[in-house]
């Protein structure tokens, strides 16, 4: 007699594993929190900022490559030109996003960066269609639209193109589409980018210390102390998100990284007091809109797609 288990008709979108959603959740709520940090190192310069980021960072990942066991996997990778290749294009949309991000915060701009962290995902489908060809449906062309819509609305009201909520989802957006061409796991692959944006940050140090504009040297214990929490702050998010990515599935992860855009846009309007209109309000709305009917298109994806995808299962796998 066959017998098998009932298909089921749910998708299951909490996480079975705790530590994964912890992880995970401990990743966003520091990126979430990290613009408080930027705002405290906003008298520094720019790129100042972004070489302690990295300098500070490298050890913490190597540690971890190290206590893992990993360190024959980066040395591998280190020896593969077109790996390298790639991780010098991936550390190049990194740096420039995280120099972008910074800029926008020490400036007042965190609102524009909120919303630029919102459009992200509308900005993934869009690369997805444009360089690998994958078809929409019409609720993910409804939510493209509503985002072009908003920002359009913010164009006219600004005078101009909202330039930072544009430049922060395409660089991550194209970081995270050229990172999945690179076969390495994820803490290897921050470590392999690290490296190789050590030698232009040791670089950029060398000219700060020259010519007496660094904090690091030049500037009071407080600075000093900023600076060397540039690297944790990096890398542990980093570090608690891939832990979460391997153990939890993609849904969940879809619905949380909602939080840090969320946190950004609380911080900035109720602990930097930013300004937001009636038109930034209603353009808002309009991407609250269209991810809400992406994220739910995305769910009914998934749940009329899973009992398929049993059913399948069950044919090639049947219990006696």
């Amino acid at each position: 007699m066959l017998m098998t288990k009932p298909v089921s008709k749910e998708t299951k979108i909490f996480p079975a594993n705790i530590s994964g959603f912890l992880a995970a959740l401990g990743a966003y709520v520091i990126w979430g929190i990290f613009p408080l940090y930027m705002k405290a190192v906003a008298h520094i310069p720019v790129m100042e900022v972004v070489v302690h980021r990295i300098l500070w960072s490298l050890p913490i990942g190597l540690g971890i490559i190290i206590v893992i066991g990993h360190g024959r996997a980066l040395w591998t990778a280190l020896k593969q030109p077109k790996m390298v290749a790639m991780a010098c294009l991936t550390s190049a949309l990194i740096t420039a996003n995280w120099s972008i991000y910074i800029w926008a915060i020490a400036n007042n701009h965190a609102v524009d960066a909120a919303l630029g962290y919102y459009i992200n995902p509308l900005v993934n489908v869009l690369l997805g269609l444009i360089f690998l060809r994958e078809r929409l449906n019409r609720w993910q062309w409804c939510s493209i639209m509503l985002a072009i819509v908003a920002v359009l609305i913010l164009t006219i009201n600004a005078g101009g193109l909202p330039w930072i909520a544009i430049l922060l989802p395409l660089t991550f957006g194209f970081y995270a589409f050229f990172r999945k061409s690179l076969p390495i796991g994820p803490t290897e692959g921050f470590s392999l980018e690290t490296l190789i944006m050590t030698i232009p940050a040791i670089i950029g140090w060398g000219y700060f210390i020259a010519t007496g504009q660094d904090y690091f040297f030049h500037g009071t214990w407080k600075d000093v102390g900023l600076l060397v929490l540039a690297g944790p702050f990096t890398a542990i998010p980093f570090i608690l998100f891939a832990v979460g990515a391997k153990m939890l599935n993609l849904t969940t992860l879809g619905l949380m990284q909602y939080l840090t855009p969320t946190f950004l846009f609380l911080i900035a309007i109720f602990v930097f007091h930013e300004p937001f209109s009636t038109v930034q309000l209603f353009a808002f709305s309009l991407i609250w809109l269209g991810l809400i009917v992406y994220t739910a298109a995305s769910l009914s994806t998934m749940k009329h797609r899973q009992p398929k995808e049993t059913i399948i299962e069950l044919k090639k796998h049947p219990q006696k």
